[in-house]
């Protein structure tokens, strides 16, 4: 089972299941209703509306006040080729924010931000909650992961760099492309290892293994439930391997006209094309002539 959200005529965002061939989709519920009880909504497909997918545009799934917390170091490799190579791994993961409006799908265009030489790729897993999560124990917060997704951290470096703050590099706009949810049975535990590979045009530049991780995901999960709950909708990133492209000698970088992949076991591939900053005016343009 593949859950996207898609739009209506009226703006209304929907959930619903993707059918194998991507050519119809299964409303299973509008986006507050579908979190107000994710598990029962995925147990009631095959009861809902169908429709054909090319008259629907696809958007991510997630609620407006959802958080998107995301680990930034999370694979041994990586932390060797970034900041921490001559430090001490730290006890606790580092943690920063996006900003639902940074999210986007599969096939979208992502432009390159105005003073940027480029965007990084950085290909990894993202886990939903399905429960609320209080002061919860690791094996409570792993039971409470409603299912995965392929993601995209692109990264805005310039921006990320400019203080310690990472916040302003990670929420450039349409720059992380979230692929449809599997419900986590169908996934499994991240800890038995699926491969996560990232390519460029092609060409493999990021290939780990989520048994590589350094903070498990019920571990991290269970620490972010002691400070401030988690709710049903809320998302976690958990992290990239190796191999992204500001740590490369020469430095490489996405510019317009690539396309960039990301390809999860068991959560399927998504492609996304880099365009100009041109793109993002073009967007404000069209917000001004149709104001909501």
């Amino acid at each position: 089972m593949r859950i996207i959200g898609v739009q209506r005529e009226n703006g209304q965002i929907q959930v619903a299941s993707l059918a194998e061939d991507g050519e119809s989709v299964e409303i299973l519920g509008g986006l507050e209703e579908f979190w107000a009880a994710p598990a029962r909504h995925l147990q009631s497909a095959g009861q809902g509306q169908v429709l054909p997918a090319r008259d629907l545009p696809f958007v991510p799934p997630v609620l407006p006040g959802a958080r998107v917390i995301c680990i930034g170091l999370n694979y041994l490799k990586h932390v060797a080729e970034g900041s921490y190579r001559d430090a001490e791994l730290p006890q606790y993961p580092t943690l920063f924010a996006r900003w639902t409006q940074s999210l986007t799908v599969d096939g979208a265009e992502v432009p390159v931000p105005a003073g940027e030489a480029g965007l990084d790729w950085e290909g990894e897993i993202v886990a939903w909650i399905g429960d609320t999560l209080v002061d919860a124990t690791a094996d409570e917060a792993l039971k409470a992961v409603l299912g995965y997704s392929a993601f995209n951290d692109l990264t805005a470096r310039r921006a990320q760099k400019l203080t310690s703050q990472w916040i302003l590099g990670k929420n450039a706009d349409r720059s992380g492309p979230l692929g449809p949810m599997v419900p986590a049975a169908e996934v499994g535990d991240l800890r038995d290892g699926l491969q996560v590979v990232t390519r460029v045009n092609g060409e493999i530049v990021q290939n780990g293994n989520t048994d590589e991780m350094v903070y498990t995901l019920g571990e991290t999960l269970a620490h972010i439930s002691q400070t401030f709950t988690l709710r049903p909708g809320d998302l976690l990133a958990t992290g990239t391997p190796s191999g992204v492209g500001y740590a490369r000698d020469p430095q490489w970088l996405l510019q317009p006209g690539d396309t960039v992949e990301v390809d999860i076991e068991r959560l399927g591939t998504i492609s996304n094309t880099i365009v100009g900053n041109e793109a993002r005016h073009a967007v404000r343009s069209e917000v001004a002539a149709n104001p909501a």
